[in-house]
C-alpha cells in the first residue's frame, strides 16, 4: 500500500543535514503534489536564564525581535519564491522548544510526513545533549524521515496515538 503525502514538515536548522532533508523534500512533494511547510525553532537562552539560580537579567531591548527577524529571513530564502508558490509553502519561525514545537505544529496543521536532517552523533555527545529528531520520532503523529548530511535516509514509524507533547 502506498501512502500520498499531502502535507510534508520539514525542521531546519539551517545545517547541512537540514539542507539534505529539504532536498529531499521537494523531491517528494513534487512527485505527490505536497505542500511544504518549514519550520524553524528558536530556542531563547533567556528562558532558561529565568530558571537559574542565579539572579536573572532581562535580555536586551530588541535581541529577540533581531533573532526572530534573521531566522524569518534565512527561512524565506530556504526556497524561491517561484517554488514557494509552487509547493504551497509556509514558512514559520517561533521561539520555543524544538522538538515539542515540531511535534506540536505537524499535530495542528495536519501533516502528513516529517522530513528533517540530523547530525547522527553517538557516544557522550548523543548522550549529553541528547537528538531533537529523536525526540521527535518518538512523539510525532505521522512518519518522520530523517536524512543525514550524506543524504543517507532513514524512516521511523511509531504506532503512538499522542498527537501533542505537553
Amino acid at each position: 500500500m502506498t501512502r500520498n503525502f499531502t502535507r510534508i514538515l520539514v525542521p531546519t536548522d539551517f545545517s547541512a543535514p537540514s539542507h539534505a532533508a529539504l532536498a529531499l523534500a521537494t523531491r517528494m512533494a513534487a512527485t505527490s503534489g505536497a505542500s511544504l511547510h518549514l519550520i524553524h525553532v528558536l530556542e531563547d537562552p533567556f528562558a532558561a536564564a529565568a530558571y537559574a539560580t542565579d539572579v536573572y537579567a532581562a535580555p536586551p531591548a530588541g535581541i529577540t525581535e533581531s533573532w526572530l527577524k534573521g531566522a524569518q529571513g534565512l527561512l524565506d530564502t530556504q526556497l524561491t519564491p517561484d517554488e514557494q508558490a509552487f509547493f504551497r509553502s509556509t514558512q514559520m519561525v517561533m521561539f520555543g522548544t524544538p522538538s515539542r514545537d515540531i511535534v506540536n505544529y505537524a499535530a495542528a496543521n495536519d501533516i502528513d510526513l516529517i522530513v528533517m536532517g540530523t547530525h547522527g552523533r553517538g557516544g557522550v555527545h548523543h548522550l549529553l545533549m541528547g537528538s531533537v529528531a529523536e525526540r521527535v520520532i518518538r512523539a510525532a503523529p505521522c512518519p518522520v524521515l530523517t536524512v543525514r548530511e550524506t543524504g543517507k535516509v532513514r524512516c521511523e514509524v511509531r504506532a503512538a496515538t499522542a498527537t501533542a507533547v505537553a
